[in-house]
């Protein structure tokens, strides 16, 4: 196979974009939602395939019911989502990875050798103003998931951005 017809190839593979946070139930799960759709509406040709984490997930959980509720206001059903541990294969898999926090960050590169071909960023990491961080809503009011849903937001053309001049 030629260089040109292998660098096609490569552009044309499917790329997994992971998200990360700590139980899987609150954050990640939205963040994957919400990047599902802005990649349907951007018209990229790129393959992309959106999951998500949790560093300390238990596999199976539900999310939880105010993110079910903050998704859910913006048209998103999170009612059939099931928490995943985060793997090695997941990480080695990805195309890549986007943390809530920077202790998310730290503990990936704790737990696991990531890859170089693996990068890890913030979801916020591009965006220009605010905090870079989305703390955790867990057990909050749903003001709190609302606020976390809409910084999300806020990042996702940032995120669409870097997933086109890069993956």
């Amino acid at each position: 196979m030629g260089r040109k017809s292998r660098a096609k190839k490569e552009r044309n593979q499917e790329k997994l974009i992971v998200f990360i946070c700590t139980a899987n139930v609150c954050r990640s799960p939205m963040a994957e939602k919400l990047f599902e759709e802005a990649v349907e509406k951007s018209g990229t040709k790129k393959k992309i395939r959106v999951f998500s984490a949790g560093i300390s997930a238990m596999d199976g959980d539900q999310a939880s019911e105010n993110s079910i509720i903050a998704s859910s206001e913006v048209g998103l059903d999170l009612t059939d989502h099931r928490s995943s541990a985060l793997t090695r294969a997941m990480i080695e898999n990805a195309s890549a990875i986007f943390c809530m926090t920077e202790s998310h960050r730290a503990l990936l590169n704790m737990y696991f050798e990531v890859p170089e071909s693996s990068p890890i960023f913030l979801m916020r990491e591009f965006v220009t103003q605010g905090s870079t961080e989305l703390p955790d809503p867990y057990g909050q009011d749903i003001e709190v998931y609302r606020t976390c849903r809409d910084h999300m937001k806020e990042a996702l053309p940032s995120l669409l951005e870097w997933v086109e001049k890069n993956l």
